[in-house]
C-alpha cells in the first residue's frame, strides 16, 4: 500500500516539474540594455520574440482600458547645449553657466507640460526648468533660461528632457543628452 502512495507522489511531482519546465522554456526572462542603461523591469523571451515594457522606451505611452489598445508617442526631440552661444559636449570640472535648446518634432499626442533636468554620476536629479504647455503644435522649440551648475565630479552628466501628458501623470524622460565633466 505504501508503494503506491509512494508511486502516485512521484507521478505528481514528475508532472508538476515537466510543466514548470515547459513553461521556462516557452518565456524567459531576460535582460534588455537601451542605449548602455539595463531596462529596470527585464523582458520577456516568448516563442523567439523579445517582450519590453514600453515605458523603458522613452516615450508617452497611453493605455487605453476599454479599447484594450496601448499608443507609444515618441516624438523627434534634438537637445543643444550653448555657453553662451558656443554649443559644447564636455566640461571641465567646475561650475558652469549654460542654457539648453530643445527642438522638437513629429508631437502627435497633446501635452501639458514640458520639462528640463540634470542627473550627475551619482544618479541625483536637478530639475533645470519646466513649463506649462498652453497651445498644441506638433513641432516647437524650447529654451531653457541661463542657469549655472556644477559639475563637482568628473563623469557623465544627463541633461533629460522630459514630457507631461496629463495634469494627473508623471514626466516622462522623452530624450536625453549626456555631458562629460572632465578632470583639468
Amino acid at each position: 500500500m505504501i508503494w503506491k502512495r509512494v508511486a502516485v507522489c512521484a507521478l505528481a511531482f514528475f508532472l508538476m516539474s515537466s510543466s514548470v519546465l515547459f513553461a521556462d522554456a516557452v518565456s524567459q526572462k531576460i535582460k534588455v540594455w537601451i542605449n548602455g542603461s539595463e531596462v529596470s523591469d527585464g523582458a520577456y523571451m516568448i516563442d523567439g520574440k523579445t517582450y519590453v515594457p514600453l515605458r523603458e522606451i522613452q516615450g508617452i505611452v497611453d493605455y487605453d482600458n476599454d479599447a484594450k489598445t496601448v499608443k507609444l508617442t515618441k516624438p523627434n526631440v534634438h537637445i543643444f547645449l550653448f555657453k553662451n552661444d558656443t554649443a559644447f559636449g564636455n566640461v571641465s570640472k567646475g561650475k558652469l553657466k549654460f542654457n539648453v535648446f530643445s527642438q522638437v518634432d513629429n508631437l502627435q499626442t497633446d501635452i501639458v507640460a514640458v520639462k528640463v533636468a540634470i542627473i550627475d554620476p551619482s544618479g541625483n536629479q536637478k530639475d533645470i526648468q519646466s513649463q506649462d504647455i498652453t497651445q498644441q503644435k506638433d513641432n516647437f522649440w524650447f529654451r531653457t533660461y541661463d542657469f549655472t551648475y556644477d559639475f563637482n565630479s568628473a563623469g557623465k552628466y544627463t541633461v533629460g528632457f522630459y514630457m507631461k501628458k496629463s495634469k494627473a501623470s508623471d514626466y516622462v524622460l522623452v530624450s536625453q543628452k549626456v555631458i562629460t565633466a572632465l578632470n583639468q
